[in-house]
């Protein structure tokens, strides 16, 4: 059975933690919400604080080599607390090096600036962090989802339907030769 870890804090946009792994859930993928938390995590959800989930397991209890592929959900609140954590940088990190499957939706993809894994790869975000990912060196462009080696990219919850499709479809497929950091 495949298994793939959700990365999250507190102020993950909802809908971009739940969409994906309902999709994941429903072809007999084993889904874990991974944190630097104990506990639970609280969602953000319409500009307001919402539900709270379980986290399966603390960042430092797990490494990429339990599972098959990584997801980041966005939300403001939750890539901005993660990229400040070590650990949660190290093991992102970790699925780049072991050439796993890495999908991030909205600003969740601010956490791989500082993991250092974005020069030369073609991505797309929300909006508003576009010349933050141009910064570290990414080729950003203005698509529902991007592919590239493994790497699957989106711009906001609009776009979750192709996300989570194209989500599926490389954790299905596993690892990529041309996956790299």
């Amino acid at each position: 059975m495949k298994k793939v870890a959700i990365l999250a804090t507190n102020g993950f946009e909802e809908v971009e933690l739940t969409s994906p792994k309902e999709a994941l859930e429903s072809k007999g993928v084993a889904v874990h919400i991974i944190s630097p938390e104990k506990g639970e995590i609280k969602a953000w959800k319409d500009g307001n604080w919402s539900k709270s989930y379980k986290v399966d397991k603390q960042v430092e209890e797990v490494s990429a080599t339990d599972y098959n592929a990584l997801l980041l959900p966005g939300g403001v609140l939750n890539p901005d607390q993660l990229r400040q954590d070590a650990k949660s940088i190290d093991f992102i990190k970790d699925f780049f090096k072991q050439g796993k499957p890495v999908s991030a939706i909205c600003h969740g993809l601010q956490t791989l600036i500082d993991a250092d894994v974005l020069k030369g790869r073609k991505v797309t975000s929300f909006p508003s962090i576009k010349k933050d990912l141009e910064n570290a060196g990414a080729h950003w462009v203005d698509e529902e989802v991007v592919v590239d080696s493994g790497f699957t990219t989106s711009r906001t919850p609009d776009d979750l339907p192709a996300f989570n499709k194209k989500v599926v479809e490389e954790v299905m497929e596993g690892k990529h030769e041309e996956q790299h950091a």
